[in-house]
């Protein structure tokens, strides 16, 4: 048994030059050059009353201070229950490495890593938002998913997941594409999780100058005025944006989430109602730079006005709003699937097979 060694000597320039540099045999492909947490990173700037990313600052339009974070955690519990407990549906077994592109507030890794506690887990962002106590096999990473290299290495990742990041990228299709190359070949899976911007209704209870509806029809427009143009009606397109960039097995759920608790079903009542709260912490931060001088040219007064009546309109029991909540998924195909893929036909349209939820009590 080796003995403790004791107080290491100054060591001699020959010394030093004669001393090799062992390598690192098995190398850790987690260590870009990303940004470290300095001042540059975490001093947020303020505008509308409100705190924002610094990191590449004003390339995301959405707050970033604990109000939003609040409401992030919000949803990902509402979305959680909808889909029965199930933090993601791709029927990913035994992974080695997770991806959560736009990880918010962690907490999505952060469960994950209870569930794979061998795996190795990344949540990146543009914000350094998330906690310091987590578990050792969760790694925060401040990152920006519309670099042309991620700095990882190719083939690496069982999943890349990403959660609500309409209104986020200048091309959802471009992170969809470009997230092929960092999957296994063969077993790697993307799943996507987002949701449909405009609200709907089965029993005609909602006009069509609904506030909350003209709210999404804002949102829609400024989104497209924004320099560069940041998309936010993104949901109903990812099924078939994952066909286009050559991923295989897409399968795509769409929920229904109460607006309010409007339901009948005690269960959906309740998840009507934290959502409600989701919608209104959210509202007045998704529409500040989109409606203001980023996009449509609002007025803070004229924003502050406007939202009363959406608030109003989104807490109205008597209409029967619901949002669509879209999982979609994708494996990368292997090489000889790829090859075969080459040879077909293209297929006709684009959208993927289609699975629509209706939970108890829901029409």
């Amino acid at each position: 048994m080796a003995t403790p060694a004791g107080p290491a000597s100054p060591a001699s320039p020959t010394d030093v030059a004669a001393s090799p540099i062992a390598p690192d045999s098995q190398p850790s492909d987690d260590e870009p050059d990303l940004q470290s947490l300095t001042d540059s990173v975490t001093d947020y700037p303020v505008e509308w009353g409100r705190t924002y990313h610094k990191y590449k600052e004003d390339s995301y339009l959405f707050p970033n201070d604990s109000e939003e974070l609040d409401r992030m955690n919000m949803r990902h519990d509402c979305v959680k229950r909808i889909h029965g407990g199930k933090l993601f549906l791709a029927p990913v077994k035994s992974p080695e490495r997770i991806l959560d592109i736009g990880t918010g507030t962690g907490i999505w890794p952060i469960e994950v890593a209870e569930l794979f506690p061998k795996a190795r887990i990344i949540g990146t962002d543009l914000s350094a938002t998330q906690p310091s106590h987590v578990p050792p096999n969760v790694f925060f990473e401040i990152a920006d998913c519309t670099d042309d290299d991620w700095g990882r290495k190719a083939s690496s990742f069982d999943l890349i997941h990403t959660g609500f990041l309409l209104g986020s990228l200048p091309s959802f299709y471009d992170l969809i594409a470009k997230s092929k190359r960092y999957l296994k070949r063969g077993t790697g899976w993307i799943e996507c999780h987002d949701v449909d911007i405009f609200p709907h209704c089965d029993d005609g209870t909602m006009p069509d100058d609904w506030p909350m509806v003209q709210y999404s029809r804002y949102l829609l427009e400024g989104s497209q005025r924004v320099v560069p143009p940041r998309p936010i009606d993104t949901a109903t397109s990812l099924a078939a944006w994952m066909r286009q960039a050559g991923y295989v097995d897409v399968k795509e759920r769409i929920d229904k989430m109460p607006m309010n608790p409007w339901p009948k079903d005690p269960a959906l009542k309740q998840l009507g109602r934290n959502f409600n709260l989701h919608i209104m912490a959210g509202i007045a931060g998704w529409a500040y730079k989109i409606f203001g001088d980023r996009g449509l040219g609002w007025t803070r007064e004229r924003i502050e006005i406007f939202l009363i009546d959406v608030r109003k309109s989104v807490k109205d029991r008597y209409v029967h709003a619901y949002s669509n909540i879209h999982v979609v998924y994708g494996r990368r195909p292997s090489e000889e699937e790829e090859m075969q893929n080459d040879r077909m036909p293209a297929p006709r349209g684009g959208g993927g097979e289609g699975v629509r939820a209706r939970p108890p009590g829901m029409p």
